[in-house]
């Protein structure tokens, strides 16, 4: 098995695309060890010390390491916790929590076609370039034209998420969406 690496634009993430599927469906997002018990893979990559984050997209791993952690001290052991993961044969996720993770919250109301339509944007243009950066964007609500918005993998904390919110993603949404004031970030 050969796992390629890809740089991301936040210095502290890596992309690891093992060559096969890691997310049937969806997205995972574990901003914390506490936060895998339900993935032995983002189990095995949290074992690796300086690791702070995992994140899982269709076809790739992102990880993100601590301030005081070098690429060059842990990237071989990640890489080989990747390995082992997918040559045991133990699924990404447990039981369950094996549907998507990720997608859209729900929302109804007299805003209803709005929101289907800043999804479908979402969607369309917006989350498959967040992805190639090893990252994924997810819909949290729509109020009084502020559209909320949850960024994950290498795109939380990236130094470049403000700019690609309010830059990119707010002048796509308020070009075809005239109701679109202001997009926000939310945690999770």
């Amino acid at each position: 098995m050969f796992i390629q690496t890809e740089s991301t634009p936040n210095p502290a993430t890596l992309k690891f695309l093992p060559g096969q599927t890691v997310m049937a469906a969806g997205t995972a997002d574990f901003p914390s060890a506490d936060a895998a018990h339900s993935s032995p893979l983002a189990q095995r990559v949290f074992a690796v010390d300086g690791v702070s984050g995992v994140f899982f997209g269709p076809d790739f791993v992102t990880v993100t390491k601590t301030d005081a952690t070098e690429w060059d001290h842990i990237k071989p052991a990640i890489l080989g916790a990747i390995m082992e993961h997918f040559q045991s044969g133990a699924p990404v996720m447990d039981g369950a929590d094996s549907a998507a993770a990720g997608g859209h919250a729900d929302h109804s109301g007299e805003d209803s076609d709005i929101v289907d339509q800043i999804k479908e944007l979402l969607d369309t243009r917006v989350r498959p370039a967040v992805a190639q950066d090893g990252g994924d964007i997810t819909f949290h609500g729509f109020d009084r034209g502020v559209v909320y918005l949850h960024m994950q993998g290498a795109c939380a904390g990236c130094p470049s998420s403000t700019i690609t919110l309010k830059m990119g993603i707010e002048n796509l949404l308020r070009h075809y969406i005239p109701e679109v004031t202001e997009v926000r970030p939310v945690a999770a």
